[in-house]
């Protein structure tokens, strides 16, 4: 039940349903939690020969719209700035890379009522 989860909890609790999801559909986890000075990206996962940052938004309520709505020009350009930062951490600047979102609505009592895959969700000007 998460009914009485912080909003940290919440989120811990998303991105283990989303790593669960990306792993089911054969991508192998990199990193969780991958933290850069400026940013953090959820998590990074690699689909064949293609990095997949990932960044897993959940939410309880629809009060504030679908969590994917909550991914500002702001939050994109920070995404977009630590992806640059783990490929050059990682040596891998030569890499094709995306960025996904993983978007999950759930109910008070912790049932997941959506959870959507968006591929290619945030991209860069």
């Amino acid at each position: 039940m998460t009914s009485h989860l912080t909003p940290r909890e919440l989120g811990t609790h998303g991105e283990r349903l989303a790593e669960e999801h990306l792993v089911g559909l054969g991508y192998r986890i990199l990193d969780r939690n991958w933290r850069w000075q400026k940013g953090e990206l959820d998590l990074v996962a690699e689909q064949g020969d293609e990095v997949v940052f990932v960044e897993v938004k959940t939410r309880r309520s629809q009060t504030y719209g679908p969590p994917e709505e909550s991914i500002t020009r702001a939050k994109r350009d920070k995404l977009i700035q630590t992806a640059y930062a783990y490929l050059g951490s990682a040596n891998r600047q030569d890499v094709h890379w995306r960025i996904d979102v993983v978007a999950i609505d759930m109910e008070r009592d912790g049932t997941v009522i959506r959870l959507e895959h968006i591929v290619s969700a945030v991209e860069g000007d």
